[in-house]
């Protein structure tokens, strides 16, 4: 595994000169709030500048009683967090999740982001830095992408997929760099595929690189426990850090990064998108370690969608590389041109299916499609009535 001595001697120093920063887990009372040791403190440093928060953290009877339209208020009853993680916007519900989450990925640590775009575009900007290298896939997420960009690193974006170019690339150029991070979904979001991570993860250890992996698609759905991609190809105790959501199969929002203490420290002090956003509302807390609950203890969700998808796949004739990417419940039915899947798309509206249509530049010219995602909570004849509905229309 790619040593990370480097940053602890970086963190070293600011402790000595006492701008070390650590995540305080409180508990929000109001106006308060509540220290580890038990104090009760009068809370300055929040944003929740019309209390608005505070009162709906305190007094839920009060907003039981309003009403707003027609919207179910039970989720605004706790309020927003009030501040960023650094601030008094870490309670003890975030810091219960963070460690929830590191035991299902099997790290030191964890650390939680407003969102998965967040997560995903702060720590690879973060990490990688001048005089370092990024490989990127070409069809990485937008917000992998953006870290790329916003790191200082020079970045080199390699065909979909292709280890052996990656290989090639380190070859002949290893030497010229500090540091070589290869960045890469573990399942790509627009054509359900999967990276080749034990490949990947191969030619890092040969390069002294170090692969960083969004499980964004991942969490929840593949893995012997749920963790993901990397634990399915058995690379999960090889890469180092791992980037999730909880808007997903998790259910709730937000994002996550799990990784050696040293990595999750570094970007607690140094994230720009960790550091200077609000964090994670209460309710999306409760909800993500409702989610990371049943992932770990109901495996039966899981293999109901992989099966799902195995059957959609094959009943449409969606080709694969692998069994285990059979079992991706994102599939792309590929129509062409941009009319055409909008019309398609709008007919299977009329039959009662809402299936988007994606479009360049999300996707590359000419592969215009569907995109199926599946659930566990589809019913089989829902899948039955789908398929009929699609061989109908193309």
């Amino acid at each position: 595994m790619t040593s990370f001595d480097y940053l602890t001697q970086r963190q070293q120093c600011l402790r000595e000169h006492k701008r070390f920063r650590n995540l305080v887990a409180r508990e929000l009372d109001g106006v308060h709030v509540i220290d580890p040791d038990g104090r009760r403190l009068l809370n300055f440093g929040a944003n929740d500048y019309l209390g608005l928060g505070m009162e709906m953290r305190g007094n839920q009877d009060h907003y039981g009683e309003l009403s707003i339209g027609n919207a179910d208020l039970d989720l605004r009853v706790a309020g927003g967090s009030g501040a960023s993680a650094l601030l008094s916007g870490w309670t003890i519900s975030h810091e219960q999740l963070s460690k929830q989450i590191a035991e299902l990925e099997e790290t030191e640590a964890a650390v939680l982001f407003p969102t998965g775009f967040a997560a995903c575009s702060g720590a690879v900007s973060t990490l990688a830095e001048a005089g370092d290298l990024i490989l990127s896939d070409e069809l990485n997420h937008a917000s992998l992408i953006d870290g790329c960009r916003l790191s200082r690193a020079e970045c080199v974006v390699y065909p979909h997929r292709d280890w052996q170019k990656v290989d090639q690339v380190l070859q002949q150029r290893r030497r010229e760099f500090s540091r070589v991070w290869i960045v890469t979904n573990t399942i790509f979001g627009m054509d359900g595929d999967i990276a080749p991570l034990d490949c990947l993860q191969e030619v890092a250890e040969q390069h002294d690189a170090c692969v960083i992996a969004d499980e964004a698609h991942g969490t929840g759905v593949l893995g012997t426990d749920g963790s993901g991609v990397c634990d399915a190809l058995g690379v999960k105790s090889k890469i180092a850090i791992r980037i999730g959501t909880l808007s997903k199969a998790v259910g709730s929002q937000g994002g996550f990064v799990a990784a050696p203490r040293v990595i999750v420290d570094h970007l607690i002090n140094h994230c720009r998108s960790l550091i200077y956003s609000t964090s994670l509302a209460p309710s999306a807390v409760s909800a993500a370690l409702a989610g990371i609950g049943e992932i770990r203890t109901r495996p039966e969700r899981r293999q109901r969608v992989q099966k799902l998808a195995r059957q959609v796949r094959s009943e449409l004739s969606v080709n694969v590389t692998s069994k285990l990417e059979a079992s991706v419940p994102i599939i792309p039915v590929i129509v062409g041109t941009d009319p055409r899947v909008i019309e398609v798309s709008a007919q299977l509206a009329k039959s009662g299916f809402y299936i988007p249509a994606i479009r360049p530049p999300t996707v590359p010219e000419g592969t215009a499609r569907l995109r199926i995602s599946l659930s566990a909570a589809h019913e089989a004849e829902m899948i039955d009535e789908l398929l009929v509905a699609i061989r109908r229309l193309l």
